[in-house]
């Protein structure tokens, strides 16, 4: 029997790439291996397909669960097939009342606008 950790990781090093990829404009928040280490830990969950990963957080306040997706990256077309069961299990598994992502604009135009996502934030930075 496969330990579901170990198949984790694999996928998680086939897809390195793809999140170095989408780290690159996290504007240095995080690693690949803080990425690692939190999903380890079971504060990151990842979701992959055959050229695409997303990676979530579970964001808890005292009114609401926010199932928010910290990363993704790969194929468009993978990223929407697999969108549906993600925000599913989010909704079902923890009690998920709201859905975020910090990204870049282009998210605003993809299949996310089909769904009803809305820009409701703009995030500005500035090194100090």
């Amino acid at each position: 029997m496969t330990d579901p950790m170990q198949s984790l990781e694999a996928d998680f090093v086939r897809l390195k790439g793809e999140v170095e990829r989408a780290l690159a404009y996290t504007g240095g928040t995080h690693t690949v291996d803080d990425v690692w280490d939190k999903i380890k830990e079971g504060n990151l969950q990842l979701w992959v397909a055959p050229h695409s990963v997303m990676v979530t957080e579970i964001q808890s306040y005292p009114r609401f669960r926010v199932l928010h997706f910290f990363l993704a990256a790969g194929r468009l077309p993978e990223l929407e097939a697999m969108y549906p069961s993600v925000m599913e299990w989010g909704k079902t598994e923890h009690e998920c009342t709201k859905a975020s992502l910090a990204g870049r604009p282009g998210w605003a135009r993809s299949f996310l606008a089909k769904d009803g996502w809305t820009t409701s934030h703009l995030v500005l930075t500035k090194e100090i």
